[in-house]
């Protein structure tokens, strides 16, 4: 199997520097060149199916990505990105970029700590359900010798590929993943390798 594991496209959310979390935030114009883009590059790649995550903005760049090609799209909501609750909507960074809410700061400084806030999830619940997510496909038979695209979010993707990592102490891997980022993975005989990681097409 091969996984082409995709954060979505920028949106408006992203530019203004909100908590996006579970909020169903439309691409951008400029997410959606940059999905056309990442599309395009990866034109010649055989996708025999794809999952990504119902909210907008992950469907929207699977289908740029995709650019009509007629192969199932099924959403799943295991690969939706983490629930933050009563912090959804908040500006958490400045104009230079810092990050002006401590919960934030815990959240990408020190995720495994950051605490579920109320209406919302932690780093260990989008763990557990990536996690289901990645055991059930990468054990199925009939996906064993199948090209996936998986369109995702930031966390999210960094929460499914711990199952490729292992080191839930380093969950960011050094940043979050670059919108329209891909991470490549091969799984076989039951063992992941990244064939790429993090790479922008675009």
């Amino acid at each position: 199997m091969l996984l082409y594991v995709l954060r979505h496209g920028v949106t408006e959310w992203n530019r203004m520097r909100k908590v996006q979390g579970s909020v169903d935030i439309p691409l951008a114009p400029e997410g959606e060149e940059l999905a056309k883009r990442t599309g395009e590059a990866l034109k010649n790649v055989h996708f025999d199916l794809c999952f990504t995550s119902p909210l907008t903005r992950a469907r929207q760049t699977a289908e740029y990505v995709l650019a009509g090609r007629d192969i199932p799209v099924i959403p799943d909501k295991r690969i939706q990105e983490i629930d933050f609750g009563e912090l959804e909507g908040a500006v958490f960074k400045d104009e230079k970029g810092n990050i002006v809410t401590p919960e934030m700061g815990v959240f990408f400084n020190d995720p495994v700590h950051f605490k579920r806030p109320e209406g919302g999830e932690n780093i260990q619940d989008i763990l557990t359900r990536t996690r289901d997510f990645w055991v059930e496909k990468t054990t199925d038979p009939a996906l064993a010798d199948k090209t996936v695209l998986v369109s995702s979010h930031g966390c999210a993707v960094r929460a499914l590929l711990q199952n490729v990592y292992q080191d839930p102490e380093h969950f960011w891997h050094g940043c979050v993943p670059p919108n329209c980022s891909i991470n490549l993975v091969e799984v076989a005989d039951g063992k992941a390798r990244f064939l790429e990681e993090d790479k922008v097409y675009a």
